[in-house]
């Protein structure tokens, strides 16, 4: 089975003040089990953590460099 992989950048939101959290909510509402859910910040997203792991997702976080973080969310049954 193909699981899918869904990436989403929103530092340029947050940087023009954009509140991201729909565009994220829009993004994820695809996924199903196994399916991955990429996204980029300038910050660690950690309010996200528990709305996201309500919906079934897990996580695991990169700093990649100063104001870059990379957070793959992965969907479980």
């Amino acid at each position: 089975m193909e699981y899918k992989t869904i990436e989403l950048d929103v530092r340029e939101d947050l940087k023009n003040k954009i509140e991201p959290f729909q565009k994220i909510m829009e993004a994820i509402k695809e996924c199903k089990e196994n399916d991955k859910f990429i996204l980029h910040a300038p910050f660690k997203p950690v309010p996200l953590f528990a709305v996201l792991k309500a919906k079934g997702f897990i996580h695991e976080v990169e700093e990649l460099e100063r104001k870059h973080w990379k957070v793959t969310f992965t969907k479980k049954s």
